[in-house]
């Protein structure tokens, strides 16, 4: 019993300054630590491919509720997406990325998307590297605006924020081609 005592006193006694030890999880660097050199602005400008109908949609409903056919703004529809970036308004011309994640009508009054998704690139010095993008997209509108909260790549640390136009919709189809100007603060 004594033995036990002994054992339970050393095991609170030692537990005690492990519990008084201080275990620091952040601590502030410096951006040069990291490769992190001068911030630069860049604009990029291109057109998003967001095909709903046809041989190949590049994006799909996969959810709605029961009262969305009789919406007018098709309020709760939910899209996946995986479109292609081009250089240029036609689908044929040069790709340079995709933008893939999620889209919904979420507007009772209007024909408002929330969007969460990625400018992923594939050509050029941005090859590799992506945007994240998040925000309201009231597609009616002549000009919209997201954020840019994020990237990776080239873009890490990015922020700023992304304009969209319609080059042309179809409301019968949503089938739309739309043109982003980005605008986008990142370190070299």
């Amino acid at each position: 019993m004594a033995k036990t005592l002994m054992t339970l006193f050393l095991f609170l006694f030692f537990s005690s300054f492990a519990a008084a030890e201080s275990y620091d999880f952040a601590k502030t660097v410096s951006p040069s630590s990291h490769g992190l050199k001068k911030k630069t602005l860049t604009h990029l400008h291109f057109y998003f491919q967001d095909i709903i109908t046809g041989k190949a949609p590049t994006a799909v409903k996969v959810a709605q509720a029961p009262s969305t056919e009789n919406s007018t703004t098709v309020f709760s529809r939910v899209y996946v997406m995986d479109d292609p970036l081009t250089v240029g308004p036609d689908i044929s011309s040069k790709r340079i990325g995709r933008a893939q994640g999620i889209f919904a009508s979420a507007d009772k009054n209007e024909v408002g998307l929330t969007m969460v998704y990625n400018f992923a690139f594939t050509e050029g010095k941005f090859n590799g590297s992506t945007l994240s993008i998040l925000g309201r997209n009231p597609i009616l509108s002549a000009v919209r605006e997201t954020s840019v909260v994020g990237g990776s790549g080239v873009f890490r640390f990015a922020r700023g924020y992304a304009q969209a136009r319609n080059h042309s919709f179809d409301p019968k189809t949503w089938n739309a081609v739309v043109e982003y100007n980005v605008y986008v603060f990142h370190y070299d």
